[in-house]
């Protein structure tokens, strides 16, 4: 019988015991590996041979951590009948690549650790590896992204580039941040052309479909309640199977549709009980078998879901809401507050997860189940509900966790139409009244467009019309005006994108209050049918699990069916290039701040220059570059002609001032000794220095001349002193 191990990895960075590093007989590196038991080691299928031994190195042993000490080393083989090679499938996905490794000697029985059956979406996770240049092993963060390939993998994107999984990581054991279990080993590192790296990861269930004995070491509960396995790989005795609704099931479970769908599945309906089932078993990475793949496959295509559709599949005939609480709970790694209730510790963990429900109706405390439902729904969770009957529960979890969320998903859209259409309208108006925009057209269209679909979501507001100043481009403020349009958009007009076909209108309306458009599917439950009323699995309603998606209506009322993935899908179009528009309006009056900035500094150096002369040409230069800065809206191409035109004018008018003489105080040139000869084109005249005699010959130095005084002018204190001494009068 197996040793007890941790539950849990320890969550410090040191080397953990159960880290183990794997060498071949040449002494190299060729893995990592996880120790499960006192003398099994989880590790990569292409890590190790069968038949050849190995050493497992236990890095984080006392002795191992220890300055200098010696690492345990003990020879390892693979076990019998554990080791899955891995291997491709028809569409070239990796599956298998798992190895279990028995030792020649036990380990101490407190190095072990166990694997946790964990839901594994967005978790924060670390693995412990031996890479070449850090063979003593060195931590890696990552973040679980999703699913990768059919065999229930998993894709992790590292933190940092520097942290991707390289060679010596294979078999690493990956650990759970919050919970500190490990749930998983490394498998692979791609680096693909564009220079992007990541991981795959076999979680806990993956290994144990591909080695069963794995179990013995797993903790946590299995994904998928008995009631609800199916015997997939076997014909005998299944009834067949109901092809539609397996392929909206297949789907809903391969991540298309809607966060929430319910459908009615009848105590006596063994072929849609079947069908759940087996979709169920199907998408279940620990109950996924290559058998049960091929035999489904052999079906109709589209019918089998893809491994790891949902985390956890629940029938709960006959449970509490607590009890069904606790299992989610479980599933998702909350139990560090077991105190605490489970409803609480799910409201306030901040993890999600794609969970299946049958039987609520048939729950001990259906509306309390509701409530818990309503919590994973606001969380994020993909929520799957299955009703034995239609009936007053099941029109309340319509009401409650499908059509409420397609309410506040519509009163998020309108507020985020109303956003564009006031404050940001508002914005743009301001700033195409002081700039001239470079494409003005495009941001009438785009304001329209979101006026017209603020206008059928919501029927209360009118959209702009894009005929009249700001359709042919003048700078008009674009802010939305409570009349109707007074011409209807023409179908030939420009536009930078074609409209979205919800919101594409029609070519002369006689009002836009009431657009004509083809009316969308029903959300009626549907016509009662041979088998009894109609399943909304079968029907076109939202709350179906696979419905087929529905044209919204052209001027829908609030409570009328449209598709809002298609108005949320235009609105983001319409607030990147409004957006986009606005930052481009910002640096143009931002540029015109600082080009009349530079017009005035300029303008300052032009009049000391002058001392307040006039100067034509330079004046005119400046009137133009003012006049068009002033203008509204400013056209700060011209703008930033004519100011570079005037600036460059004065700039010259400084270089030339600075070659001329000095003037006295009269504007008069001093004496010509003072300025530099210059020879009959107006150059200066530059004087070459005779060469300097050798130290062999100095010649005597001559006397030098008395330097003369420094002339001076009428009016400077130096003159009228000389007079005074002279016997003249100082002038008056």
């Amino acid at each position: 019988m197996p040793s007890a191990p941790s539950s849990t990895a320890h969550l410090s960075l040191r080397t953990p015991l159960w880290a183990v590093r794997i060498r071949r007989a040449d002494g190299e590196i060729a893995g990592a590996g996880v120790l499960l038991s006192r003398d099994r080691v989880l590790t990569c299928a292409h890590v190790v041979t069968p038949g050849e031994p190995v050493t497992a190195e236990f890095v984080g042993a006392a002795g191992g951590r220890a300055p200098g000490g010696r690492v345990p080393a003990v020879t390892a083989r693979v076990d019998e009948g554990a080791y899955v090679p891995e291997a491709l499938d028809a569409d070239q996905d990796p599956r298998g690549d798992v190895a279990l490794l028995r030792l020649d000697r036990p380990r101490p029985a407190r190095e072990p650790v166990t694997l946790h059956r964990l839901s594994a979406p967005n978790r924060t996770v670390r693995m412990y590896g031996f890479p070449h240049e850090y063979n003593g092993g060195v931590w890696f963060r990552a973040t679980i992204v999703g699913g990768w390939g059919r065999d229930g993998q998993v894709q992790l994107v590292p933190a940092t580039p520097g942290e991707a999984a390289a060679p010596g990581c294979s078999g690493a054991g990956v650990v759970d941040d919050r919970t500190g279990a490990v749930i998983g080993i490394v498998l692979t590192s791609v680096a693909d052309r564009l220079g992007n790296a990541f991981s795959s990861m076999s979680p806990a269930e993956t290994i144990v479909q591909h080695l069963p004995q794995v179990a013995a070491w797993t903790r946590g509960r299995t994904a998928v309640d008995d009631r609800l396995r199916s015997r997939t790989g076997s014909d005998e005795g299944r009834p067949p199977l109901d092809q539609p609704f397996a392929l909206r099931l297949a789907a809903w479970l391969r991540g298309d549709g809607d966060q929430v769908r319910i459908s009615v599945v009848r105590p006596g309906d063994r072929i849609r009980a079947e069908t759940l089932r087996r979709a169920i078993t199907l998408a279940d990475r620990e109950l996924r078998t290559a058998d049960s793949v091929g035999q489904a496959s052999l079906e109709a295509p589209g019918t089998v879901p893809s491994a790891g559709g949902h985390d956890l599949a629940l029938d709960v005939t006959g449970a509490t809401a607590a009890d069904t609480a606790e299992r989610v709970a479980e599933r998702m790694g909350l139990w560090q507050h077991p105190a605490g209730p489970a409803v609480e510790r799910i409201r306030t963990g901040g993890a999600a997860l794609t969970l299946v429900v049958v039987g609520v109706d048939q729950a001990a405390d259906p509306p309390a189940l509701l409530d818990l439902l309503a919590v994973l729904r606001r969380g994020g969770s993909r929520l799957l509900l299955v009703f034995r009957e239609p009936g007053p529960l099941y029109e309340r979890a319509r009401a409650e966790l499908v059509d409420a969320r397609d309410r506040e998903r519509r009163e998020r859209l309108v507020a985020r139409l109303r956003e564009l259409t006031g404050p940001l309208a508002a914005s743009l108006g301001d700033a195409m009244a002081t700039v001239r925009s470079d494409d003005p057209r495009a941001v009438h269209d785009a304001l329209y467009r979101a006026d017209l679909a603020l206008h059928l979501l919501t029927g209360t507001q009118q959209p702009r019309a894009r005929s009249g100043p700001g359709a042919a481009g003048a700078p008009a403020a674009p802010a939305p005006s409570p009349a109707p349009p007074a011409d209807p958009p023409s179908p030939t007009a420009p536009a930078r994108e074609p409209a979205a076909r919800p919101l594409s209108a029609p070519a002369a309306p006689t009002a836009p209050a009431a657009p004509t458009a083809p009316a969308g599917p029903s959300t009626a439950a549907g016509p009662s049918t041979a088998d009894g009323p109609a399943d909304p699995a079968a029907s076109s309603n939202p709350a179906d699990p696979a419905a087929p998606a529905q044209a919204p209506a052209q001027a829908p009322a609030s409570s009328a069916p449209v598709d809002l993935a298609a108005y949320e899908r235009l609105a983001d179009r319409l607030e990147t290039r409004l957006r986009a528009a606005a930052d481009r309006l910002d640096a143009l009056r931002r540029r015109r701040a600082e080009l009349a900035g530079r017009l005035d500094g300029y303008h300052a150096l032009h009049r000391s220059l002058t001392e307040g002369a006039e100067d034509l040409d330079v004046d005119a230069l400046h009137r133009r570059a003012h006049r068009l800065l002033r203008t509204r809206p400013c056209d700060v191409p011209a703008a930033e002609e004519a100011v570079a035109a005037y600036t460059e004018l004065v700039e010259r008018a400084d270089s030339s001032r600075r070659d001329r003489p000095p003037r006295d105080g009269r504007g008069r040139e001093h004496p010509a000794r003072d300025r530099p000869a210059r020879d009959r084109h107006g150059q200066p005249v530059r004087h070459e220095q005779p060469a300097q005699p050798g130290p062999s010959a100095q010649p005597a130095q001559p006397a030098q001349p008395a330097q003369p005084a420094e002339p001076v002018w009428p009016g400077h204190p130096a003159g009228d002193r000389q007079r005074q001494r002279e016997g003249g009068d100082a002038p008056s």
